[in-house]
């Protein structure tokens, strides 16, 4: 499955109405970590696509969504659960991280 892209007209509505846990990853095209974590990310969204959900939030283009989570860092990552945060990460993280914040 591929990655969803989030802004603030869809953000709520896929974050809530998501019966899978949401992985959103807030990143930024500038930003040369957030591209190393991008084949991460996709790795994820491809091999357990079935299992959660899968989305970015650029945070350039939606300043008011990172601030809202109040990301002062990117990459970071975090992991909603029946609409609310409950797992975040900064920085580089591998594969089996992320599994691990999602619990699969």
């Amino acid at each position: 499955m591929a990655e969803i892209e989030l802004n603030a007209g869809n953000f709520d509505g896929i974050i809530t109405g998501s019966d899978q846990p949401v992985l959103v990853d807030f990143w930024a095209p500038w930003c040369g970590p957030c591209r190393m974590l991008a084949p991460t990310v996709a790795a994820v969204a491809n091999k357990y696509g079935d299992k959660v959900k899968v989305c970015k939030v650029n945070v350039d283009e939606e300043p008011d969504l990172a601030r809202r989570f109040e990301i002062m860092y990117i990459p970071t990552l975090i992991v909603f659960r029946n609409g609310q945060p409950v797992r975040q990460s900064n920085g580089l993280v591998r594969e089996d991280e992320i599994l691990k914040m999602l619990e699969i």
